[in-house]
């Protein structure tokens, strides 16, 4: 069985508030769950694609400096 992980995020989040993907974003993180992990990349693919590469390159930084 195939699942489209990009296309069941987008469809679930499709029509939350910002502080509910904010909120789910949150507790996907303090779970600590590696279950929740391609969801989290699936944002972050949205971020990246709609990031001019000025925002990219501060991503990086951050990235970079965090790890």
């Amino acid at each position: 069985m195939m699942i489209d992980i990009r296309n069941n995020i987008r469809q679930n989040f499709k029509n939350t508030s910002i502080e509910e993907m904010r909120q789910s974003i949150e507790d996907s993180l303090a779970d600590k769950e590696e279950i929740t992990l391609p969801g989290l990349g699936v944002f972050f693919e949205l971020l990246w694609q709609h990031s001019n590469q000025k925002l990219q390159n501060q991503i990086l930084e951050t990235i970079k400096q965090a790890i």
